[in-house]
């Protein structure tokens, strides 16, 4: 067997495993809160490569 490969067997006992471990209501709250995670990694990656390619400039005060 290849390591990384799963078939729908192993797919089903993980998430039995998942389901037994934390519930099925916290489930969805995990879920939730990786989807913001990942949205706020995305923006910070958006932001960081807009100040990269575009230096703001510093604004003088007279």
């Amino acid at each position: 067997m290849i390591l990384g490969v799963f078939g729908p067997w192993q797919v089903i006992v993980i998430l039995a495993v998942v389901l037994l471990l934390f519930g099925g209501k916290k489930i969805p709250e995990l879920m939730k809160g990786l989807g913001q995670g990942v949205k706020e990694f995305k923006d910070a990656s958006k932001t960081g490569e807009a100040a990269k390619e575009e230096p703001k400039q510093t604004e003088e005060k007279n």
